[in-house]
């Protein structure tokens, strides 16, 4: 069975993440989580972290990858 991003014309997109938006530099359909390697299509994508030029497939995925990159997250509350 094939997903929705096999065949002709389903190329990785690759971006430039800024605050708020982000920047096609090589077209394709969808972008990668890099959590959990989950293909995201573009117009579903809605976080990523700018400092490290990443993409996430959810909210709790971003947040969970920013406390393993700042463990000093983990004492606030």
């Amino acid at each position: 069975m094939m997903n929705r991003f096999e065949g002709p014309g389903a190329r990785e997109a690759r971006l430039r993440y800024l605050d708020g938006d982000f920047q096609v530099t090589s077209p394709g359909a969808f972008v990668r989580c890099a959590v959990t390697h989950e293909a995201i299509p573009l117009d579903e994508l809605r976080y990523w972290s700018v400092a490290r030029q990443e993409a996430y497939s959810s909210a709790s995925i971003s947040l969970q990858r920013e406390i393993d990159a700042n463990p000093d997250l983990r004492k606030r509350g």
